[in-house]
Order: C-alpha cells, then structure tokens, then sequence
C-alpha cells in the first residue's frame, strides 16, 4: 500500500479534495516524519507544528466548504534564508538567532495563497554563502542517500526534507545554483526559473539579478504548480516577468516538439573537469533526448573563464554589504568573514565593472545560440562529497577552490538569468544520485518543462527512493 509521503503535491491534493483523507492527518504525519529522521537529516532549523496543524484544521474547514485553494492542507517548507513573519529566520548564522521578521516575503504568501502549509524552515548555509550546507545552528544538511555526505547547498535542508518524504516539495532559492545542487545531491528534480520571474520583495533585493526563488520537488508536475504559484509580479518588482500566457502546470502536458539542442560537458574553468559519474550521467541523457526525437548538438563551453572573477566581485559585495552588526561579526564562520573581507576590498568602480561585464558577456553568449532551443550539461562535476569535505583545511580559499571542483556549471545560468533545471536521471554504482541539467533561454521557462515532462515521461524516477526513508 502507497504510505502519504510516497504520493507527490499533486495527488496529495486530489485526496484532499476527494476527502479520502484530512489535512490534519496528512500535516501530522508529515510531522511525524519529520520528528523521525529531520535531526538525523539536518533537514530542519525550525519546525512549526502548531501553527501548521492549526492550518491544517483551517484547510480542512475550507476543502469541506468547496471553495478551497486548489493545494489547500499540502505540507511545504520555506528556507531559512526567507522571512517568515512570527517564525525565526535565522539566514542559517549564529549571528542571526533569535531573529522573527514581521513581514512575510512575497513567495511566502503566494505559496501560503495557493493552499500549502509550512511545517517549519529548512537548513541552509550561512547567508547562503556556499553551495553546501553546514552552519553554527544546527550543522550540516545530509543527503538520505548516503548520511555521512553533505547534502549541497544553499538549499540543503529543502532538498534533503524533499528526497526523504519529510514534506511533498519545498521552496528553494538560488544564486548561483543553490536549487539545483543540492537537488542534484539528493536525487530529486529542481527548477531555477528565469530572471524576474519570482518576486523578491517586499523586503528582499534582487540588485544583482543573480537570485531566485523556485521549486524543489520529486516530479516536473509539482514544480510547475508550484512555479504557477510563485510567479506573479508584485509591487516594486524592478524586474518583473510578466505572468506566463499558459500555466506552467499545462506546459507540462504539452508536448515540446522537436528541439535542437546544444550540448557540452567541459567546464569554463581551466583545470577543472567532470568526474566519470558525471559525464556518464551527461552522456546517458543525451542518449535518451535523441531518442525522443530530439537533435543533440555538440559544441564547446561557450562562457568564458573571464566571468568567475567579475561573478565573484559581485557576490563578494553583496555579503560586505549585508547589515550586520559589528558585535555579531566573532560569531560568522570562517568563510562568511573571507568574503565579506574579500567584498570589502572592492570599489563601486570594480563592482560596476563587473556587472556590466557580467550583463554584456553573457548577452553575447545567447545570442551566439540563437540557433538552439535547449542546453545540456552535467548539474555538477562530482557526486555529493562527505561532510568535511568542503572546509577541512580551514582556509576559505581552498573551501571556494573546493566548491569550484564540485559545481562549475550551475552559477553560469545565474548570470545569464536563463531558465534551468536539474533532473535526477543517474545513480553511481554506489548508490548516490548525479543530475544532470537542462536549460532553455531567458523567459522560455515553458518550454523548459515541457521538455523535463517528457523526459521524465520517458525514464520515470519519482518511485526510485533513499533506502530507510
């Protein structure tokens, strides 16, 4: 018999709607789920469960009345690096405990508008600085695929809590692939949307245009619904993506038609190079888009390595410039203080210089291919890596080298603000899960899951789970 958390959003709602079962109870046993195997996973910083079983009793009153939302009483999480009014945000730092915003962030009430219950705030790295997850609150995020690895960042806690059935699916953010790494690392799908296309407010900036909040779920159909959910202009926005003409959630029951799509596994960084696992991940689904119908071209990486030290100017700024107070500075880690030190050192000069170059490279890249609808690469150069993998030396500059090896593909997108999404198609033969990524041009986020739908039809991997989980 199929146990509630092994069900996706999508037909957790259509139960709900059939009365077959109650918000109370699906919430609950979520939340016995997540008192079983959250601490071992490291999946949580705050777990709400009154509040959520409050709601929960709300959306059953609400469903019973036939006027529901239509994801009214399914369990989600929002990361701890997203405000949540009356609930602690703690942005994963010591430095930040203890902190309640007042206001929610737009994404939060959008997802709370569409019927979802939070059960709490997912784990994520200080600030979201690196692209695993490990912090002074309550340690690292660990993939339910293999515990003594590290589950990738910054959205770790989501992905873990998503790929052990602790909740259906989870919102994420992502700056430089925070979604899609560790989605990648946990065996689950996850969806970085285009530029602009989710809100960033009321309190939160997007003056960079490398961030974005999107989805982390187990099937394409829940991170369409949930996109649908989140991707609305709101006031403010200097960014705004206009609402997609056709749902996300119907582009995925549309087929995408024949695509010509370009693909590459070098990496723009010189000396760092995919592992066997991941490009016989990268190869595997190449072999399966052509058989699809689909035609796969093969071209060299066409982003330059000049983009890694203006990417860094910039995300090094936004950390120095982030209002901390110079009382809570002995409390960051290590590698919060390298970079704010790193960002400090940085003139508004350099750092205009280097957004302009970011924007004008990376323009030139699209429209070089023009000629293709689709991109694939490897998610990652390597397969989730143990615990201390990352910052054993205890020097930040070989913890930045470090995440370098591991992730020299996802943060490319960012700048360019394209779609992309990575999808679970491989396993090493010791068990640990290895994306691959695909991805779309800017604002053709549609035809991107039209075209993980189909895959997904084709080599199905919702039933394939972490072993005790």
């Amino acid at each position: 018999m199929t146990e509630l958390h092994e069900l996706d959003a999508t037909d957790q709602a259509d139960l709900l709607r059939d009365r077959q079962v109650s918000s109370v109870e699906l919430v609950q046993h979520h939340l016995d789920r997540i008192d079983r195997h959250g601490a071992a996973l490291g999946a949580f910083v705050t777990v709400t469960a009154e509040q959520a079983l409050a709601a929960a009793a709300a959306a059953d009153t609400s469903i019973a009345s036939g006027a529901a939302p239509p994801f009214a009483g399914v369990p989600t999480a929002i990361k701890d690096l997203t405000p949540t009014a009356g609930v602690p945000t703690s942005m994963g730092s010591a430095a930040m405990r203890g902190f309640v915003p007042d206001v929610d962030a737009y994404v939060v009430d959008l997802v709370r508008r569409a019927g979802f219950i939070s059960l709490g705030k997912t784990n994520t790295p200080e600030f979201g600085l690196s692209s695993y997850t490990d912090n002074d609150i309550v340690g690292p995020a660990r993939t339910p695929w293999d515990l003594t690895r590290n589950a990738g960042g910054s959205s770790g806690g989501a992905a873990a809590a998503v790929s052990a059935g602790l909740v259906p699916l989870a919102q994420g953010s992502d700056g430089g692939g925070s979604i899609r790494i560790p989605a990648s690392s946990c065996g689950i799908f996850g969806f970085k949307p285009s530029r602009g296309r989710v809100s960033a407010g009321p309190t939160g900036s997007d003056w960079s245009g490398l961030g974005v909040d999107g989805p982390l779920t187990r099937t394409v159909r829940d991170a369409a619904a949930l996109l649908d959910a989140m991707a609305h202009a709101m006031p403010g926005d200097v960014r705004p993506l206009p609402d997609p003409d056709v749902p996300f959630a119907e582009r995925v029951r549309r087929e995408p038609g024949r695509l010509r799509i370009a693909r590459w596994s070098g990496t723009h960084l010189d000396g760092i190079e995919p592992s066997t696992d991941a490009v016989a991940a990268w190869e595997g689904a190449g072999t399966l888009l052509e058989s699809l119908g689909h035609e796969l071209v093969d071209i060299a990486n066409p982003f330059p390595q000049a983009l890694e030290p203006q990417f860094n100017v910039i995300w090094s700024s936004g950390i120095a410039g982030a209002p901390i107070p110079a009382e809570a500075e002995p409390l960051l880690r290590a590698n919060t203080r390298y970079w704010r030190e790193r960002g400090s050192r940085a003139s508004a000069v350099e750092l205009a210089t280097a957004i302009q170059f970011l924007e004008a490279t990376t323009r030139e890249v699209i429209t070089g291919l023009q000629p293709f609808d689709a991109f694939l690469t490897p998610t990652l150069a390597l397969p989730p890596q143990p615990l201390e993998w990352f910052n054993e030396s205890g020097d930040p500059v070989e913890d930045h080298h470090r995440e370098l090896l591991y992730t020299p593909y996802t943060g490319l997108y960012n700048m360019s603000g394209q779609p992309a999404a990575t999808l679970p198609l491989h396993w090493s033969e010791d068990g640990l899960p290895i994306g691959v990524m695909l991805a779309a041009h800017p604002g053709r986020d549609g035809l991107l899951f039209s075209l993980c739908a189909q895959v997904e039809a084709a080599a199905p991997w919702a039933g394939r789970r972490p072993p005790g989980f």
